[in-house]
């Protein structure tokens, strides 16, 4: 598969779903074998739920197979949430210790609403202690680097979503 594709913007991605050009599943297998490739160097992502997301991405697959009418506009596109957005299944700690054990039973409005548009959320993404410094570090996950030079930092509070999407994880 070209490696060009894992940058590519959400709606050409969808388009390409939509269109019969690439699955859903088979994009969601894409980028979590870049992550498995990538992501240990980086720490974007912290989190996974891949069998989850590919029981989702199956179903978007069914359903476009089916003909439904009601896709999305971001129908079987495979993203990442911030590590601070509830999504159940998966911690949501803030990058503070205290919360490392919380794990949501409902799904954050933002995160409901990109799955009602069709998406595919697979994993969450690093943060910075209370999504509040300059740099992403947190001591439940650690440091998130830069994919274009390891000894440097992506930024701060949505550092790892940064890092996840520059080098093509997301």
């Amino acid at each position: 598969m070209d490696d060009n594709l894992a940058f590519a913007p959400a709606v050409a991605l969808a388009a390409l779903v939509r269109n019969r050009k690439i699955g859903s599943l088979e994009l969601l297998d894409m980028y979590l074998a870049r992550i498995e490739r990538l992501n240990p160097a980086l720490n974007a992502i912290v989190a996974l739920r891949a069998d989850e997301a590919r029981a989702c991405a199956r179903s978007r697959d069914d359903a476009q197979a089916r003909g439904s009418e009601d896709l999305g506009p971001l129908h079987g596109v495979p993203m990442t949430i911030k590590e601070s957005f509830d999504l159940p299944g998966l911690p949501t700690t803030w990058g503070i210790p205290d919360f490392a054990q919380n794990i949501p039973e409902r799904p954050a409005l933002a995160a409901a609403r990109l799955e009602a548009a069709g998406a595919v959320i697979f994993g969450k993404t690093n943060v910075p202690v209370g999504l509040a410094d300059w740099q992403t570090f947190n001591p439940i996950y650690g440091t998130t680097n830069n994919p274009w030079d390891l000894r440097r930092g992506p930024g701060g509070s949505s550092g790892g979503s940064a890092a996840a999407l520059a080098a093509g994880l997301t």
